[in-house]
């Protein structure tokens, strides 16, 4: 009888892995078609129209209908809308603003309404648990402070806004089991207001943010050191969460976890799909917050508790930058339209589309993931079941785990959704670190998540 009951599990096993093989492949064409979808025509089209309105500054012009970051909003709703219409109605395109400023030597020294364009696009089975796709819609020159002159803000960051645009014409032809929302954030040059006012408002609405992608000059392949590559592209994470409370920095000090915190789990998740299927393309995982001494618009995120990244080019030129249109010793200043690059940018538009579908049509990152091992020669992982009724699409749960020198996850198993806690036997809990990741029947992952509070995708 026991070596019958060996059997079943065995075949059981097998069948189980087998599915998951056939899923494999199925996920591997959409989402290869996914990455390969977004048009460079259609981001030139969209960098071009912004590159229109003049400047963008967040003191601009907000009334005309041809120039400055009113009208500019006002086209970016439009266009979703037209997004939308072309899709069914499957977006939710609202406006979320508030006012800032009004202290002396502040960037925005007169009371002035920072305005945010949201579309949303919601899933099916677990609404309100969303990925985020944002971009910046404001520009600026040399003085941070001159909202009237000349500011095309092609690359810094029309780019990243027209590539919000663009993931959201191809993945509105699906349908997702979690949500996607499309972000376009405005005051950053000013500092980060965008996104401090959004990621305020979803703490408000209840949301369940999963990951902030933040698209941040995605247009440009030649660097200030002369370096010339359309293949490669960088991703910043934080290394501790933002919120970490003391308690949870003595657990984190013992146990491990200073790179595997949720958006430092969500960055693997993006080198990892940059591989699987996006040609051509290699992402750097950067160990920092956000470029040496500089800040972008995940940062909000991750100080309200979210996980959050940055993504953009590798090659950054700083002359291209934050600086007033003017030739000098032979020097092209300014971030004009013929410096970007529209079909890299399509490719880095094309990650995030893939990142947000397998996040959406995957199931929800386990909760309340925990492990023990401690002075024996097997480690057990153990989290929360998955709400069935959010997660229909559940599979199954894969561990994972690595070297602790590794900058990706290594090795993993496969079990079945009616298991919470799996022993790995003979591997010794010093030696690795660990994760846990949900799996559909379709082949998708969601992150890894690292047990305790220090890689918590939240509940």
């Amino acid at each position: 009888m026991k070596i019958f009951k060996t059997i079943i599990l065995s075949l059981a096993t097998v069948l189980f892995a087998l599915s998951g093989v056939l899923a494999q492949t199925l996920q591997t064409e959409v989402l290869r078609d996914i990455g390969a979808a977004p048009s460079a025509e259609r981001i030139e089209a969209d960098i071009t129209k912004l590159v229109g309105f003049g400047t963008r500054h967040t003191l601009s012009d907000t009334t005309s209908e041809t120039e400055g970051i009113g009208a500019a909003r006002r086209w970016l709703k439009a266009e979703f809308e037209r997004i939308s219409e072309n899709c069914g109605g499957c977006l939710e395109v609202f406006y979320v603003s508030d006012y800032v400023g009004g202290e002396e030597g502040s960037r925005i020294p007169e009371p002035v309404q920072v305005v945010n364009v949201v579309a949303i696009q919601r899933g099916t089975a677990d609404p309100n648990r969303f990925v985020v796709m944002s971009g910046d819609i404001d520009s600026r020159v040399s003085d941070v402070m001159d909202a009237k002159s000349i500011s095309p803000g092609a690359n810094d960051n029309a780019s990243g806004v027209a590539g919000v645009l663009e993931a959201a014409r191809v993945l509105s032809q699906y349908d997702f089991q979690g949500s996607i929302m499309y972000a376009q954030l405005s005051g950053e040059e000013q500092g980060l207001f965008g996104g401090e006012i959004l990621a305020e408002y979803a703490k408000e609405q209840g949301w369940d943010i999963k990951g902030v992608l933040n698209n941040d000059m995605i247009g440009n392949i030649q660097g200030i050191n002369g370096v010339i590559d359309n293949t490669t592209a960088r991703v910043f994470s934080e290394g501790t969460r933002a919120v970490e409370t003391e308690r949870e920095a003595r657990i984190r000090r013992f146990t491990g976890g200073e790179v595997d915190s949720p958006s430092r789990n969500l960055a693997r998740y993006v080198d990892k799909m940059a591989d699987l299927y996006i040609r051509n393309l290699d992402v750097m995982m950067i160990y920092r917050l956000d470029r040496f001494g500089r800040g972008g618009h995940h940062r909000p995120f991750n100080d309200a508790g979210f996980p959050g990244v940055r993504i953009m080019e590798t090659n950054e030129d700083y002359v291209r930058q934050h600086q007033d249109i003017r030739t000098e010793d032979s020097i092209e200043y300014g971030d004009v339209l013929s410096e970007v690059e529209f079909d890299y940018a399509a490719k880095l538009t094309g990650l995030n589309a893939v990142v947000m579908a397998g996040m959406s049509w995957a199931p929800s990152p386990p909760a309340e993931v925990q492990i023990s091992g401690a002075v024996r020669p097997s480690a057990t992982l153990s989290w929360k079941a998955l709400d069935p009724d959010e997660n229909p699409q559940l599979a199954g749960y894969k561990i994972y785990w690595r070297l602790t020198d590794s900058n990706q996850w290594e090795k993993s198993v496969l079990v079945p959704a009616d298991v919470t806690e799996h022993t790995l036997k003979n591997v010794v809990i010093d030696n690795y670190y660990f994760g846990v990741a949900s799996v559909s029947k379709d082949g998708f992952e969601s992150p890894v998540v690292f047990p305790g509070p220090a890689g918590s995708f939240g509940d």
